[in-house]
C-alpha cells in the first residue's frame, strides 16, 4: 500500500511496502539447524548462501523483486540452555505460504520423511475459507507452518471488512 492509497482498494494492499525482508532466529545448534532447515527451505525455493559455525542464511527471490531471507544465528553463553516458549512474550510461530493444497501435502510428506515433529497434519482450518495448513516444530521448539489460502478467499475476507465498514487503519 502506498501513502494516501484507498485502503478499500484490494490492489493497493499488494506490493513491496510492508512485505517481510528477513526473519532471524537464534538456535542452540547451527549444525542441527542446518540439517533440519536445508530440505525444508529448499522445498520453498530458498538457497543456502552463508554457512559458518555461528550463522546460516538462506535466500530466494520474492515476487516484489527483492531477496527474502531466512537467517539463523547461534545462541551463546548463558542463553544456550533456555528453552523456547511460544506463549511467553516473543516469537509465537511463522507461517509460510504455499501455492496449493498439493504443495502442503507434498511438504508434509517431506516433513515425515525427515522425522520432523508434526503438531498438526494437513487439514482445513476456519481462519479463512479454504485455509489448509500443516503445523510442525523445529529442533528448538519454534512452531512453523506451511499454509495454502486460495487468493479468492483472501480477497473475500478483505472485502468483508470493507463491506462492514470496518475502519482500515492507515
Amino acid at each position: 500500500m502506498t501513502r494516501n492509497a484507498d485502503p478499500t482498494d484490494i490492489k493497493c494492499a499488494t506490493g513491496k511496502i510492508g512485505s517481510v525482508n528477513h526473519l532471524r532466529l537464534t538456535v542452540t545448534s547451527i549444525e542441527r539447524a542446518k540439517d533440519f532447515y536445508s530440505p525444508i527451505l529448499r522445498f520453498m525455493g530458498y538457497h543456502l548462501v552463508e554457512c559458518s559455525n555461528t550463522r546460516l542464511a538462506w535466500t530466494g527471490w520474492a515476487e516484489h523483486g527483492n531477496l527474502r531471507w531466512f537467517i539463523l544465528s547461534s545462541a551463546s553463553g548463558e542463553q544456550m540452555g533456555l528453552p523456547h516458549n511460544r506463549y511467553a512474550p516473543g516469537f509465537h510461530h511463522l507461517a509460510f505460504n504455499a501455492r496449493s493444497r498439493t504443495e502442503v501435502d507434498d511438504f508434509y510428506d517431506l516433513l515425515v520423511q525427515n522425522g520432523v515433529n508434526i503438531l498438526d497434519a494437513p487439514r482445513e482450518y476456519d481462519y479463512e475459507t479454504g485455509y489448509y495448513a500443516v503445523f510442525f516444530t523445529d529442533p528448538d521448539g519454534f512452531k512453523l507452518e506451511l499454509v495454502h489460502v486460495p487468493e479468492a478467499s483472501s480477497r473475500n475476507y478483505w472485502q468483508a471488512f470493507v463491506d462492514r465498514g470496518t475502519p482500515l487503519i492507515t
